[in-house]
């Protein structure tokens, strides 16, 4: 996969922002997270797949005020993102901003956030 300076730069700013706004982010799984790591990320992470379930989820992300979701871009994904804020927009804000912003920076390169470790040796 070619890696641009344009990209590297702008994943450095959107981590950046990330660090900054000090909200919740929330993954698919392990890797993701661990990807998030890997280039930067230091704030607090949830994996969704540690609950054990969409109600036990709900319920422990339902006490932040704000989340960002960045589950990946494939079909599963796309169904988690849209059942989750249909089931917490109620009960909290749900932040989808980040995903997109990902998606621009990226071109559409990543698919899944795990996917992210590609650019872990432009952090160092």
């Amino acid at each position: 996969m070619e890696i641009t300076q344009q990209e590297i730069t702008e994943l450095k700013e959107f981590i950046f922002q990330l660090n900054s706004i000090n909200q919740t982010v929330i993954v698919e799984g392990k890797r993701d997270s661990q990807a998030l790591r890997k280039i930067g990320y230091s704030g607090k992470i949830l994996e969704f797949h540690k609950f054990g379930g969409m109600i036990k989820f709900l319920d422990a992300v339902a006490k932040y005020d704000n989340i960002i979701l960045l589950f990946d871009r494939d079909r599963q994904g796309q169904k988690l993102t849209e059942k989750t804020i249909q089931l917490l927009q109620r009960r909290t804000r749900v932040d989808v901003t980040f995903k997109k912003k990902l998606r621009k920076i990226t071109r559409g390169k990543i698919m899944f956030i795990e996917q992210l470790v590609c650019y872990e040796s432009y952090f160092e």
